[in-house]
């Protein structure tokens, strides 16, 4: 795809003004409560659209859509969906006693909660998932729609007369570099605060491109008429428009969605991933915080209008042009988007990208710096030494996220990818938070037994069907048995490895119950609940329901 000049004028103007805002946001960050949460001086709508912005990235405009592309059709709205009522829980339950600890990582209220070596344990899991899973992910798959909508491939096949494997290659690292480091370089400057001002630029245009996409979408299929459009993709696509789908479905089965290991990856997420609660953590106050969650809760119901029934609709428009799902939304925008609009969404979709990337390797340098360089290198460090840490870990995530992107091409499909492999350290982080929530007396080996006993179970559900893939397909006999259990949903299996967590936990404290319960902290914070959280978050479940009840 050619660029014009105004394509191109409203690319640059918009990346400008996301950098320029961002650095001047972040002008005055001098503390570590400055660098890393913002002064704790953030307002609800900040809160709200940084949630959203740092979650929705290319693995949803790549990944989602091209899930939905495929066979799962609207049932992946059920990571959005359900993802809604997580937030609920999230703001009545598990937000006030964070804000009232005063922390500044989720780690360190392991650490209040059992003993320094939970909280180191988590700091490294979270540290080694961020940057092989997280922010590898978000820079390849970013790079993919940027090669696929703009043709990358093709100008460095043109200019520089390479071979069509080695063009895509350098231009998906090229792309890769491009955005990590633009996204890195605001947020070595301004923090926190540089990244949630970015966030609500970028989060915005977000939102506004793909509502764009939809509806140029729902034309193109009512020949001028979306509402005629509409009726023709209702139609065209009967069986792709159900959330539910069979018990033993590989992907989206029912009985993990519903009463089952959805619920796993989607609580360590919203709840308990320094990425996404370093927002609720740095909001002025408990009913400013609630009242962002909500917001964004209210946000996440809208998105699969916008990603996933498109990624439905580049199926029936352009299903025979298009050689996987991951290449649908890219291959849509290319077709449908006018060239005064080619500019807009080019920004938006980097948007996506660096909104979520640089919420990354913020929370990434956070951890680092508070839970593993200021207790093991440094326990006397400055406000201001701490901040220059921060800035320098910051960088140097970004190389790495850079240099491990490009490996991520080997497996099959990015949305997958990182649902899979976070299950290696979500079981056992739930369980240690979820059960040292509701049982006062459970002891830290416990904990800690819990989050390096996820990884060998979760491994033995997974890892046995990998090795057989990879030598030759499914055997038979007692090996077919264990390639049958493999090939289930991983929600299945994260579901699984989380109650046997639980009742290890369980047990352990039944042996070796803690003398007396610990004593958390208190914060200067004010916790006070917000006088209509839950009628906000009841309005938020009752129209969840009723999307799925519209859908089944």
């Amino acid at each position: 795809m050619d660029l014009s000049f105004l394509d191109l004028t409203v690319f640059v103007a918009f990346m400008g003004l996301v950098v320029g805002v961002s650095l001047y946001a972040g002008r005055r960050e001098r503390s570590s409560e400055d660098y890393f949460l913002a002064g704790r001086s953030l307002g609800w709508g900040l809160i709200g659209f940084s949630l959203i912005a740092s979650n929705i990235s290319t693995e949803h405009f790549v990944g989602m859509a091209g899930q939905a592309y495929g066979r799962v059709g609207l049932a992946i709205a059920s990571y959005e969906w359900m993802s809604a009522i997580v937030l609920v829980f999230v703001a009545w339950w598990l937000l006030p006693r964070f804000l009232k600890a005063g922390i500044y990582t989720m780690p360190e209220y392991l650490e209040h909660r059992y003993d320094a070596g939970a909280r180191t344990t988590m700091a490294l899991f979270m540290m080694v998932a961020y940057v092989i899973v997280f922010l590898a992910t978000v820079l390849y798959s970013g790079a993919v729609a940027l090669n696929a909508v703009f043709d990358l491939t093709g100008m460095f096949r043109e200019r520089f007369g390479m071979a069509a494997g080695d063009a895509e290659f350098w231009a998906i690292v090229s792309g890769i570099w491009l955005i990590g480091v633009i996204a890195g370089c605001y947020t070595v400057y301004g923090g926190l605060k540089a990244v949630v001002w970015s966030d609500l630029l970028q989060g915005s245009g977000l939102l506004i491109g793909g509502a764009i996409v939809a509806y140029l979408g729902l034309q193109v299929l009512g020949e001028g008429s979306a509402v005629a459009g509409w009726n023709s993709f209702r139609t065209a696509n009967a069986d792709k428009l159900h959330v539910v789908l069979p018990w033993n479905d590989p992907d989206v089965p029912w009985l993990a969605v519903f009463v089952g290991g959805l619920w796993i990856p989607n609580i360590f997420y919203w709840g308990l991933n320094q990425f996404i609660t370093q927002r609720t953590l740095g909001a002025r106050s408990l009913a400013e915080g609630q009242k962002g969650v909500f917001f964004a809760a209210g946000l996440k119901l809208l998105i699969p209008f916008i990603i996933v029934m498109p990624g439905i609709m580049a199926f029936q428009l352009y299903g025979d042009n298009i050689p996987n799902g991951d290449m649908a939304y890219p291959h849509m925008m290319n077709q449908l988007l006018p060239p005064y609009l080619r500019g807009v969404m080019f920004a938006a979709l980097c948007g996506a990208v660096m909104s979520s990337f640089n919420s990354g390797i913020n929370s990434a340098s956070t951890i680092f710096t508070i839970d593993l360089y200021k207790r093991f290198l440094n326990r006397q460090v400055g406000a201001e030494a701490e901040v220059r840490v921060g800035r320098i870990a910051t960088g140097v995530i970004v190389v790495v996220a850079c240099l491990w992107a490009p490996v991520i091409s080997g497996f099959e499909g990015v949305f997958n990818y990182i649902q899979e492999i976070w299950g290696f350290i979500s079981p056992g982080i739930v369980a240690a938070f979820l059960v040292g929530l509701v049982v006062k007396r459970a002891p830290a080996i416990a904990a800690k037994g819990a989050m390096w006993l996820g990884l060998p179970l979760y491994a033995l559900c997974r890892a046995p069907k990998w090795i057989m893939d990879a030598t030759g397909g499914r055997p038979d006999g007692v090996w077919g048995a264990v390639y049958s259990f493999n090939s289930w949903s991983f929600l299945h299996h994260m579901g699984l490895v989380f109650v046997i967590l639980a009742g290890f936990m369980a047990v352990v404290t039944w042996a070796r119950p803690l003398a007396k319960p610990k004593e958390m902290p208190v914060s200067r914070l004010d916790v006070t609940p917000h006088p209509r959280q839950y009628l906000l978050g009841s309005l938020v479940i009752a129209v969840t329901i009723g999307l799925y009840i519209l859908f089944w």
